[in-house]
């Protein structure tokens, strides 16, 4: 720092962490230097994957996309839930082809029928996209899926059509899975932890889309429905795809009949068979002029 630097009163007096660290690696090679015990914490992976330092990373998988979605100036998200077997109409015929015994040809025949709304996630994702809604300076409404294959693709695809960024929040698994194409690359995120990435799904969402899905989709639909139900978050539309899939599920109407919800609980949300249909919906919630 130049003399007159030195005088500037806005000019940092500490080193950026980086800097820091490049300090680090240009020190002399000893004994004490090259030991894991000398290296900087922030900068130790092994330090920072022990089990002591899970709230440490509970924190770092709230805070990397919080910061990241600011900076892209994300206000609010469409979040699309679904499954991630459904397959899209073109590959249908793929999907009875590959089945040889009966169960898996009823299973076949079951998600072919369902490939319809591939193509109704992907023309909701498009219709919210094109409307590009600003309010003070944030983008609001943006495409938010699982980054996975299926209706999460669907989703993410639809914004691709009309040229819109959208998230998608990816999940580390066991086995091999990889954000799909249609992800924008700098929305694209990684997480650990089911709850930090459930959270991320809900703190920006102002409207959830929720197609046939399985375990998954119950976990993230049923928690959206608690949260909503118990008042720790306030009404936001929630559009509910395939009536006759999850009527033959889930039987709402003997849940209110044996008197563990209220019946009013079944107005939470919307059923839906189209895309225009479910985003109709929110607009009238929001009063919106586009689309």
């Amino acid at each position: 720092m130049t003399e007159e630097e030195n005088k500037d009163l806005t000019k940092r007096r500490f080193y950026k962490a980086e800097q820091e660290a490049s300090f680090a690696e240009q020190q002399e090679d000893t004994q004490q230097t090259e030991h894991p015990a000398y290296r900087l914490a922030f900068n130790d992976p092994d330090f920072l994957l022990r089990d002591e330092l899970r709230p440490v990373r509970f924190q770092l998988e709230l805070l990397k996309p919080e910061m990241l979605l600011e900076e892209a100036e994300i206000g609010s998200t469409m979040v699309f839930y679904g499954s991630a077997r459904i397959p899209s109409p073109d590959k249908a015929e793929a999907i009875r082809a590959a089945a040889t015994s009966e169960y898996q040809k009823t299973v076949a025949e079951r998600l072919a029928a369902k490939a319809k709304y591939y193509d109704e996630a992907r023309e909701l994702a498009r219709l919210v996209s094109e409307c590009a809604i600003v309010e003070k300076g944030m983008r609001q409404f943006v495409v938010c899926s699982g980054g996975g294959p299926s209706i999460m693709e669907a989703a993410n695809r639809g914004a691709t059509d009309v040229g819109a960024e959208s998230l998608g929040l990816n999940i580390v698994l066991p086995h091999e899975q990889a954000p799909n194409p249609y992800v924008t690359p700098r929305l694209s995120f990684q997480f650990h932890y089911f709850a930090l990435r459930k959270m991320h799904f809900l703190l920006r969402a102002r409207a959830v889309a929720v197609f046939p899905g399985g375990f998954g989709t119950f976990d993230e639909f049923f928690e959206l429905l608690t949260l909503i139900q118990t008042g720790k978050m306030k009404p936001i539309p929630i559009l509910l795809y395939g009536r006759e899939f999850w009527e033959r599920i889930i039987n709402f109407e003997a849940l209110a009949e044996e008197g563990v919800i209220n019946r009013k609980d079944l107005d939470l949300f919307h059923w839906c068979e189209t895309a225009q249909d479910g985003w109709s919906h929110v607009r009238k919630f929001y009063d919106l002029d586009c689309g």
